[in-house]
């Protein structure tokens, strides 16, 4: 990377960090009316539909690689468990930032935890997200333990991690398929073809295909970013996996379409079939891509599809919470610069915590033990990592 290029990154990076600072002081001193476009009519935006439904469902590699290594003991993935841990460590806790300055009262954000109402959705949802994210900070503890040679605690949390995993597994299991019970409260408000009772099915079958996904991005910036091997011939098996489930969703997805009669809303004018168009599209590539033993053969057509699969989920949870919800409220919403800036302080942030955990924290862990990694030329460094970087 050249000096000119370093320096742009970081000052980019301080540009976002400075216009989230000064949103949050208007978000916080000013409330919600002067630092969004929400109303009563349209009280959901960005900061639900982005920073927390997109938020989830992109740190579900966390769930999705423990399963895979220490529940059906495939060990050989074991070089990229605890790198995408820590993405999913950080992304909780940054949607739970996130829902701070969404909720009206979030010094209130304790009422759940002590005031019980388990008819509610959002009661279970609290509750997972609250008890998930405990558990992914004792499955990255081990990694602190190590980095400040505390011998006999690592010993004790390695002992009990398996017990931990499974709770793990099975509470964000229960999250990623409940967070989408939130919209089954709207069957006449939202378009016909995002509104269906088999949300939570898809909501999870999506969520282990964007875990997946996500892992391929981490690792593909990571070999770069920090100097390391791409541990390509996991990644190269982590697509033909990925090419399955999203082939499993698209099949469930349309099946329900076709059964409810849905599909003939696709004649309306709107924009809500243009921009299903565009989320089937970006899904549909990336798992025609993936099924071509000559695309998982080439690096950067592994990495391409994963992006375009990754843009494809961001678009149907924007399109869920938004342009599902538009023409039954009456209103049009595009967010105010001020929530923009907020959400993207929030992903510099998490690029930058990811950046100084690497560095100082052996998240890649045995590495030297692996011999299958293979070196990856021309990936691009993740700009924020760029930014954020000392040398």
């Amino acid at each position: 990377m050249t000096l000119v290029h370093k320096y742009f990154w970081r000052a980019v990076f301080w540009f976002l960090m400075a216009a989230g600072a000064y949103a949050t002081f208007v978000r916080f001193y000013y409330g919600l009316g002067a630092s969004t476009n929400l109303s009563d009519q349209f009280p959901w935006g960005i900061w639900i539909g982005f920073d927390i439904l997109c938020g989830v469902g992109l740190a579900a590699g966390g769930f999705t690689l423990a399963a895979i290594v220490h529940i059906f003991n495939i060990k050989s993935f074991h070089p990229i468990v605890r790198p995408a841990i820590l993405t999913a460590f950080l992304g909780y806790v940054l949607v739970v930032v996130a829902l701070m300055f969404d909720l009206g009262h979030p010094y209130r954000i304790w009422h759940p935890l002590i005031m019980w109402n388990p008819r509610s959705v959002m009661f279970e949802v609290g509750w997972c997200v609250t008890l998930y994210t405990t558990v992914l900070f004792l499955e990255f503890l081990p990694a602190v333990l190590e980095r400040f040679k505390l011998r006999k605690a690592h010993a004790v949390m390695k002992s009990v991690m398996l017990p931990i995993i499974i709770a793990g597994v099975i509470l964000s299991t229960l999250h990623q398929s409940s967070l989408d019970s939130l919209f089954l409260i709207f069957p006449n408000k939202m378009h016909p073809l995002w509104y269906t009772s088999l949300l939570p099915v898809l909501f999870y079958i999506s969520a282990i295909a964007t875990g997946l996904a996500m892992t391929i991005f981490e690792s593909w910036h990571s070999s770069k970013a920090f100097g390391r091997q791409l541990e390509y011939s996991l990644i190269c098996k982590l697509s033909r996996v990925l090419a399955v489930v999203i082939s499993v969703y698209m099949v469930v997805r349309f099946l329900d379409l076709f059964h409810r009669g849905a599909l003939s809303t696709l004649n309306q004018p709107g924009m809500e079939r243009w921009l299903f168009g565009l989320e089937v599209v970006l899904m549909a590539v990336p798992m025609l891509m993936f099924f071509r033993e000559r695309t998982r053969e080439n690096p950067h057509s592994v990495y391409l599809g994963a992006v375009l699969f990754l843009l494809g989920f961001v678009a149907n949870r924007l399109n869920m919470s938004t342009t599902a919800l538009e023409a039954s409220s009456g209103v049009k919403y595009f967010p105010k610069w001020t929530e923009l800036a907020v959400t993207l302080a929030i992903i510099a942030a998490g690029f930058a915590i990811f950046r100084f955990a690497v560095h100082y924290l052996p998240i890649f862990e045995d590495e030297h033990e692996h011999d299958t990694a293979q070196p990856v030329s021309g990936a691009p460094e993740m700009p924020i990592l760029a930014a954020v970087k000392g040398d």
